[in-house]
């Protein structure tokens, strides 16, 4: 490990129990700065509205650190969007925001089209089927951001057990994502979880990244503030376990695909022959191929919208 990544690792990895919830509460008023947290969401009508509750009971009625609670549906076929408004949250379906840009699939597209939609000078992205959820997920991630006006971008870290295995979860991390920093960009070999889903920036960052649409979003959110901000602008917070839903072995593929491809592009930026992946599953008359497009498409910095800059004048 790089000597710089050494003594990151001891000036910008905390704890959410580093700072209390009287210190945030301060720090939010002295600065006046607001709070936004963004759940993007897709048939997660079993755990939206509990993770809703626990930020909206904890973090904006007991304190006021959170300002709003928006939950972008990105095309929910169940209860996503009842039982997400029912529980406080303020939900948008992704089509209505800035509809002439057709929307396309995608986790990344809903968290760039969510910056529209949102008015908080630091925001907050949570994952919307995490389970057994603490809102020092929330409010351990906004800490830094809150006090410390160096830090751009804090990324959550965490345990993720697979099943009743501890540790043994994200595996497009440890078999794709860690590699490829460690390889390419040995200034980020320091972050626990590079592609969880749980992380917070400050506006004035995050309207200046181009966001991959899919599942590439994270690892190239993380490389593009690097290379605008620094490594000293970057943190992470231990916010203790990660509980959620885990995809199969062929989605975990697809998954690592577009992360590659993610990669791949911050590389060279160069042609990509075939971006597809083709998997294979048994069928009855054998083992039958099954091709997959791979996320290519990236969405511009949000201040080249010409709607958002009309936004921000108004």
């Amino acid at each position: 490990m790089l000597e710089e990544v050494e003594r990151w690792l001891n000036a910008r990895s905390w704890s959410a129990g580093d700072r209390t919830v009287r210190q945030l509460l301060s720090a939010k008023h002295a600065t006046g700065q607001s709070v936004s947290v963004v759940l993007p969401a897709l048939d997660e009508e079993a755990t939206v509205g509990d993770i809703v509750t626990v930020i909206r009971r904890e973090l904006m009625l007991r304190v006021p650190l959170v300002d709003e609670i928006v939950v972008v549906d990105s095309g929910s076929s169940d209860r996503t969007s009842e039982v997400a408004a029912a529980a406080g949250a303020r939900v948008v379906h992704r089509d209505t925001i800035l509809p002439r840009i057709p929307a396309v699939p995608g986790k990344g597209e809903v968290l760039w089209r969510s910056l529209l939609v949102t008015g908080g000078d630091i925001v907050c992205f949570v994952d919307a089927d995490l389970r057994e959820f603490s809102a020092d997920f929330v409010s351990g991630i906004v800490g830094p951001l809150l006090t410390d006006p160096d830090v751009h971008l804090v990324k959550a870290m965490y345990d993720r057990p697979l099943g009743a295995a501890p540790g043994q979860g994200g595996r497009v991390t440890e078999l794709m994502a860690r590699p490829l920093l460690n390889l390419h960009w040995p200034q980020l070999a320091g972050f626990v979880q590079p592609l969880g889903g749980e992380y917070a920036a400050r506006r004035s960052l995050l309207e200046r990244l181009p966001f991959p649409v899919g599942y590439g979003v994270e690892l190239g959110m993380l490389v593009d503030a690097l290379h605008l901000v620094g490594l000293d602008a970057l943190a992470q917070v231990d916010v203790g376990v990660r509980v959620h839903r885990h995809q199969d072995g062929r989605a975990l593929g697809r998954m690592a695909a577009a992360i590659y491809r993610t990669a791949q592009l911050r590389l060279a930026r160069g042609h990509l022959v075939r971006p597809t992946l083709t998997q294979f599953e048994r069928g009855a008359d054998g083992f039958e191929p099954r091709t997959y497009a791979v996320d290519t498409e990236e969405r511009p910095p949000m201040t080249e919208i010409a709607e958002y800059a009309a936004r921000r004048a108004a």
